[in-house]
């Protein structure tokens, strides 16, 4: 596992030395590569490479790429993607486009990257959809309860060329961004130390009366309500105190977050309610990328592309070897060295918690949030449209082989 590697063959020091030589981006670059060959002297050497690679031409554009809480020691855990992004697009334009990634919250962090890409601070972000929901509200329009049955129907829903008009011209037209790719999950309840020594849950009364923190999403809100789950909104750097000391009873979020985020150690359960979607997205500044031209664009759309089948595969790998998101999480995953515990929870269960919460069953407490963005969309019922595309493929489809489509192209 490439934290383990980093712990063992690179302190900290090195890699801020190696770093402040040949540029945080072409560092990382070339970490990734190394695997289990990484060393300080490896790792400065193919630093210097992949340094002297990617400033052999003078690019056009150089892009500014804010990257939330990502850094060194988390990059490999959740396979979102970042990072193969920006070399992928450097070398499919031959160095006519550079990246100069920005992670550790260098510029940006998980609330504010998204104001800082529509402002032109940034030029590319990544941070998960419901916290950048505050900045960029069409967001909330992934966040209704229960909308998407599996993680396989929310890459369906990404790849198909309706998503174009549901989700991307939206945000192009509200809020001035150009989403590009995401990595998919669905949420459930990160329960702090307070639970620890409680059985594994494995009903809904069990939860109820929990406080349990927020993301910045309305939509995630309103189905933690109706689940009576008390959602707080907690300032992220709050959060780990809040589970730690007992303050807070969990955390919604998805397990691969609890994983990347440093948050396992003070996890006790994992409850895997999958009640709405969790989706770290990568998205661009639209002034910026119509700035490129038509070519350009079209580049940066493949390297799009080919980042959401990589995200699509890796990440699906990662959940289970890496995180250990699974009842019975192997050995030398993060949660099985954490003792972190998987509720998996019951197919009624979670049938019961749907029938609680979501809008096909519950409607009225989605109504003004349905009717507002129905309206942004184009006087479409979206929660509708969206549904049933969710449900166009089998349940049971593993994610890993839904087909991936160009959702821009018509043809």
């Amino acid at each position: 596992m490439f934290l383990d590697q980093f712990k063992r063959g690179v302190s900290r020091r090195d890699f801020l030395n190696i770093s402040g030589r040949f540029g945080m981006t072409s560092t990382l670059l070339a970490a990734g590569g190394l695997g289990a060959g990484l060393t300080a002297s490896s790792l400065a050497r193919a630093a210097e490479s992949e340094q002297q690679r990617r400033y052999q031409t003078e690019p056009k554009f150089q892009l500014r790429f804010g990257a939330s809480g990502f850094n060194a020691r988390n990059l490999d855990i959740q396979k979102s993607g970042q990072l193969f992004f920006a070399r992928d697009l450097e070398e499919r334009t031959n160095g006519a486009i550079r990246v100069e990634f920005m992670g550790s919250n260098e510029v940006c962090n998980q609330l504010d990257c998204v104001s800082k890409a529509q402002q032109g601070i940034v030029d590319i972000f990544s941070a998960s959809t419901q916290n950048s929901a505050g900045g960029a509200p069409y967001l909330n329009v992934l966040d209704f309860a229960y909308m998407f049955p599996s993680v396989a129907s929310m890459f369906h829903f990404f790849y198909d060329q309706r998503s174009e008009a549901l989700l991307r011209e939206p945000l192009r037209q509200r809020h001035n961004l150009q989403f590009l790719f995401t990595h998919c999950d669905l949420r459930g309840l990160m329960m702090g130390a307070n639970w620890a020594d409680k059985p594994l849950v494995t009903n809904l009364d069990q939860l109820q009366g929990t406080k349990n923190r927020v993301t910045g999403t309305q939509l995630g809100r309103i189905a933690m309500e109706q689940l009576g789950l008390n959602p707080v909104p907690v300032a992220w750097e709050e959060t780990l105190d809040g589970l730690r000391q007992g303050l807070l009873d969990g955390a919604e979020t998805w397990m691969s977050a609890v994983a990347y985020a440093g948050m396992a150690p003070v996890v006790s359960q994992a409850v895997d309610l999958r009640f709405f979607a969790g989706t770290e997205h990568t998205a661009m500044n639209l002034s910026k990328f119509n700035s490129l031209g038509s070519e350009l664009q079209e580049q940066v759309m493949e390297s799009a592309y080919a980042a959401q089948i990589f995200t699509q595969g890796m990440n699906e790998a990662g959940r289970y070897q890496i995180v250990g998101a699974t009842e019975h999480p192997a050995a030398g995953t993060v949660f099985a060295e954490n003792n972190v515990r998987v509720a998996p929870l019951s197919d009624e269960i979670r049938a019961e918690a749907e029938q609680r919460c979501a809008p096909e069953y519950n409607p009225e407490p989605w109504e003004q949030w349905r009717e507002r963005l129905n309206a942004w969309a184009g006087d479409v019922d979206i929660y509708k449209e969206i549904h049933t595309i969710a449900r166009e493929i089998p349940l049971d489809l593993a994610a890993v082989n839904v087909p991936p489509q160009r959702w821009w192209r018509t043809s």
